[in-house]
Formats: structure tokens, sequence, C-alpha cells
């Protein structure tokens, strides 16, 4: 046999007993990383994590926070809503009809017996189970530009509003020649994959997906010039263990949607007839659709480029926002976002106003439209290019 051979075989046998080390001992795993790994229990922990610690889900019981709750958030098993709501959102007069004073009590004799617990390293393990580590492989994309399709749902998942979308998507991208690939593995957000896409379109992702450092990859590839395009429940979580996706990626947050009726049609407007987005959209149109509402409106810098007219539907005074938007972009240095708030039916995904305002969104957050970033502002996509790192 051999020299080379002979090495061959020698880092073979390593390998399998590195792999069955792993296997026999998973106390030798890596550091949980996930963002609430080690972080101390209260009552703003998604219900999710609470469940998971038997110490923490037996404090709920004494408490009573769990007496009439429905099977969809007692579950500890994601996709589950537990992942997306908090004990202070539940115990919130929206959802609870408690008193003010009443809530505030037991929230208060939650947290002091929640905070007791101390987090240790099984109970971090469990909480970061749900996160990937091991990145996915993914199709070389053949044409420009390349999209890849993040669809890991940890929270609320609505399987006819994820299909719909992922069809409209695959039809998209066929229609207009794109490369486009679809994933709901967390670890495909690390720098080598993420360069290889112009933008990355969210569908309907709901609950926490990302651990730190892929969260950190994500804002570096959106520093570079990466695009981002969420759809719908991307961000209509109630709770958000990563305050920079929805207060700076996202910009507005969710309070609320219809209920009812949960389907209302309503007049959908035309905000900037000036954007490359909205240019083939009429100044108005009616569909039905689930009706989002947020606590205001986009962050400063945000173009809003559709807006929901309240006088047709009625939202009552929890979710009036006067001056209602649903769809709009916003810049992040060089960094592209889109977001548009219809998608929850799976009739919006061959409305074809609806259709080509996620259309126009997405080739926008992809360098395909009229306009780009730089410096936090959209200018003229003729605009002379800062050098970048190619994708």
């Amino acid at each position: 046999m051999s020299i080379a051979a002979r090495g061959f075989k020698a880092a073979a046998a390593v390998g399998l007993f590195a792999l069955a080390c792993l296997t026999a001992a998973p106390a030798a795993a890596a550091q949980p990383d996930c963002p609430a790994a080690f972080a101390p229990y209260s009552s703003d922990t998604v219900l999710l994590d609470l469940l998971l610690d038997p110490r923490a889900a037996a404090v709920l019981e004494q408490q009573g926070m769990l007496k009439g709750l429905p099977s969809m958030l007692r579950s500890a098993q994601p996709p589950t809503l537990a992942a997306v709501m908090s004990p202070r959102w539940m115990m919130s007069s929206a959802f609870a009809g408690a008193d003010a004073a009443a809530s505030a009590a037991k929230l208060q004799a939650l947290d002091a017996a929640l905070g007791q617990i101390p987090i240790t390293a099984e109970a971090a393990q469990r909480r970061c189970a749900r996160y990937d580590q091991a990145p996915p492989t993914l199709p070389k994309p053949e044409r420009r530009p390349a999209i890849l399709v993040f669809e890991k749902i940890n929270g609320y998942r609505d399987e006819p509003s994820v299909n719909a979308a992922h069809k409209a998507l695959t039809d998209m991208a066929a229609r207009r020649g794109w490369s486009i690939a679809f994933t709901d593995n967390g670890a495909a957000f690390n720098a080598a994959q993420l360069r290889t896409y112009d933008a990355v379109v969210w569908n309907n992702v709901s609950g926490d997906a990302l651990t730190l450092p892929q969260q950190k990859a994500f804002q570096a590839y959106l520093a570079d010039g990466g695009g981002f395009a969420g759809i719908h429940g991307s961000a209509g979580d109630f709770t958000y263990v990563w305050p920079w996706y929805r207060d700076v990626l996202i910009g507005a947050t969710f309070i609320g949607h219809t209920l009812n009726p949960q389907f209302r049609a309503a007049k959908v407007v035309v905000a900037d007839p000036k954007s490359g987005i909205a240019a083939k959209l009429p100044d108005s149109w009616t569909m039905t659709e689930e009706w989002y509402s947020f606590a205001g409106p986009p962050a400063p810098g945000a173009r809003i480029l559709v807006r929901l007219d309240e006088s047709t539907y009625a939202p009552g005074p929890r979710l009036a926002m006067g001056d209602h938007p649903l769809a709009w972009t916003r810049c992040l240095g060089e960094g592209r976002s889109f977001y548009t708030a219809i998608g929850h039916r799976p009739e919006s995904y061959v409305e074809p106003n609806s259709v080509e305002l996620l259309e126009q969104g997405i080739a926008w957050a992809a360098r395909q439209g009229d306009t780009r970033c730089a410096k936090g502002r959209e200018v003229s996509a003729q605009a002379p290019v800062r050098a970048a790192a190619a994708r």
C-alpha cells in the first residue's frame, strides 16, 4: 500500500473516530449560539423557550398562565405560535381583556418566579435546538439576478400562503429569467453562500430563525450591497428576539390584523407612482386580504409605495392607523430592503396587481430597478457605483 493510500485511510479513520465521539458525547457540542441561549427568563421571554424548560413550564402552570390556552400556543414543537408570543404580550389587554392593574401584578409575580431559575447549559441547548448549524447545499446560480428564498418557520406557519408564495416566486423567476433557490436552513446565512445571491426573499418567515453568527453574516451581506424582500408574515410576529430585524430591516412594529371577519375587501392606493416598483400599477384597486396594522409609519427614510384606504374596510380603533402603509422600501447603507404586507390569502399570489408589486419589489431588491441605495438613500441606478465585492 502506498504512503498516500495509508495516509488517506488514517485520515478516514480519524474522521470516523471524531464522528463517533461527537455522536457518543453530546456534551462536547459547540457552545449554544442562538440569540437567547443564556438570556434570563422573564415575562418577555417567548413562550416556547419557557415551555422547553420543565422548571419554567411548572411556574407557568402554577401562575395559571397555561390554563385555557389552545394547543397551538402550548406546543413546544416548531412551528408553533409559542415561538412568537411572550407572557407579557399574552397578558396585554388586547389579548386577555384583563384590567391593567391585575395584569401588572401577575406579571410582577411571574418575573419574580422565573428570575429564580438559573439558565443551565442544558436549558440553553434546548433553546438553540431549533436553529440550524450545518449549511445546506445550494445550486450554483446560472443567471443573474440570483434570488435565494428563505422559508424557515419556527413560529406561525400558514401552509396555503407559504405554498402559494413559493409557486408564485418560482413562476416569477421563470418569467423573468432569474436564478432562484429555496431553503429552510438558516445556516445558509454565511458569507460564502450569501454573496452568491443578489437578493434574499423571506417567504412568510415567522419566529426567530438565525443564530448570532448568521445574523452578523446577513447584516454584513446587506451592508455590502445585498438585497432583502420580505413577504407578509415576515413582519407579522408579536414578539421579536432580534429587534434589529423588526426596527431596522423592516422598520415597523406589527400590532395585529383584521378579525371577525379576518379577510375583508379594501382599496389599495398607490402612494408613489413615480417609483419604478409601482409604475405599472393602477392608481388604486380593491382586493380581499388579512390587513396588517403597525404601531406607526415605517422608520424615517422609508419610501411608501402603496397605502390602504381605511375608509373602505373599517379596521376599528385598535388597528386604525389613519395613514396606513402596506408596502415600502428602505435603504440600509448600500443594502436594499423591500417589504409588502400583502400575502396571507393564496389568491393574493395570483391577483395581478399584488403580483406586479411583489415582482417589481424583488427586482428592485436584486438591483434590477430604476434606483439603488447609496449611503442610506435611494439614488438613480445610473449614478456611479462604489466598488463592492462581487456576488
